[in-house]
């Protein structure tokens, strides 16, 4: 079946939630991928850095291969044999004490929302049910109800209400607004160190650092979402230690699957993680062996190939080769690592068009917001990869820019 009939009968069967590209990928290895017709592409998107490590890495491979000789799923009323172990890797790995393991990043993000209010009226003498969690503008952290009610994006949260109360928003950036903001109900600040759907938004330095001062200040939780950023993706483990502000708790998903399987967590100081009881809160497979075996092999490839440290290196080479573009159709190029996000002049270049231009020229990026290019390929990505990717995205520029201005 050609790739307009797979495309067709997916939009006859299948929701309308998502807008792809028109391209069907069958196969891929690394930071390639193959539609099916056999054509070549250069991964600079990494499923929104769920495929940090490329796809189908050797070693993630092996891990699920295995385990799924040994032991798929047992249910958490019995014990299994990797859980203990993955559970003390990750912690040790993000620089806190427990883990509670769950499948995608919007449950790591409400079990975080759970244990900050649980905690606010056990710890912190909140009133039961007045607890308020500050957030910021601009935020993106996943597509739950409780979840798109404190997002401002209008398309999230239309025809979705009535949504949970209990947010406070405060512009990102923004330390002082985010002083302001604390009340006696205030229970912790969640917010993400770089808004990735926001358009890789990355805060003035000394941000991260404050939020940890003004919530020492005031005896509440510091919570980020690192479900994007972390593992690697900003040139640091996480990008909380750009600036040394060590939450109470943070949140990871995607790269800590492999691109595997969804694998995702709710990581935290031991005080705040004891907040949960039997019963409390859980997952038919959040914890599974299988999850387990492969995030402890993510967590193992991160130590052992340097990946943090590699996307530093490259991050760099990819800012100095979109910079050497000098294309008029680009507005600014921000982010960490390898995470860039290239604002685009609207009337040279809708972020969609460039995409298709890309699409055309063997590249895979998204665009967000219409005006802002993501740039997020897989830390194991070739430097010549990468550069092969910038120089169709400097002709996919010149192409759109032609085509606007006639």
């Amino acid at each position: 079946m050609d790739g307009q009939h797979i495309i067709d009968r997916e939009r006859l069967f299948g929701a309308q939630n998502y807008a792809p590209l028109p391209v069907v990928l069958s196969h891929g290895r690394g930071a390639q991928l193959f539609d099916v017709a056999g054509k070549r592409y250069i991964d600079m998107m990494s499923a929104y850095s769920a495929a940090s490590f490329g796809h189908l890495h050797p070693r993630l491979v092996k891990a699920a291969r295995d385990q799924l000789e040994r032991l798929d799923i047992v249910s958490r009323a019995f014990h299994s044999d990797n859980l203990g172990a993955f559970c003390q890797e990750l912690a040790e790995f993000c620089g806190l004490d427990a883990c509670l393991v769950m499948n995608t990043g919007a449950e790591a993000v409400e079990t975080a929302i759970k244990a900050a209010r649980r905690y606010a009226y056990d710890e912190l003498a909140i009133p039961p049910d007045t607890a308020e969690i500050i957030v910021a503008h601009g935020n993106f952290h996943g597509r739950t109800t409780t979840i798109v009610g404190f997002s401002d994006d209008p398309n999230a949260r239309r025809g979705f209400g009535p949504f949970a109360p209990g947010f406070a928003h405060v512009p990102f950036g923004d330390a002082g607004a985010a002083e302001r903001a604390v009340n006696p109900s205030t229970a912790a600040i969640l917010v993400e160190p770089i808004q990735g759907e926001g358009g890789v938004i990355v805060p003035p330095r000394g941000y991260l650092s404050d939020l940890r001062r003004i919530c020492d200040r005031h005896g509440i939780l510091l919570i980020f979402d690192e479900v994007q950023s972390g593992f690697g993706r900003t040139g640091r483990d996480f990008a909380w230690m750009h600036e040394d502000a060590r939450p109470d708790g943070v949140t990871v998903g995607k790269a800590l699957g492999g691109g595997i399987l969804p694998v995702s967590a709710f990581v935290a100081r031991r005080a705040l993680m004891n907040v949960f009881t039997p019963g409390s809160h859980g997952s038919t497979f959040g914890g599974n062996p299988l999850a387990a075996a492969v995030g402890r092999e993510a967590i193992a490839l991160m130590r052992e190939e340097e990946l943090s440290a590699r996307s530093a290196r490259l991050g760099a080479v990819l800012m100095e080769a979109i910079e050497a573009l000098r294309s008029p159709a680009v507005i600014a190029a921000r982010g960490r690592g390898l995470w860039v996000g290239v604002e685009l002049d609207p009337a040279l270049a809708r972020g969609k068009d460039v995409c298709l231009a890309l699409l055309r020229r063997g590249v895979l990026a998204k665009e967000t917001h219409e005006t802002v290019l993501r740039l997020a390929p897989p830390l194991v990505i070739e430097e010549s990869e990468l550069l092969e990717a910038i120089g169709a995205l400097g002709a996919a520029l010149e192409e759109t820019a032609a085509a606007r201005t006639g």
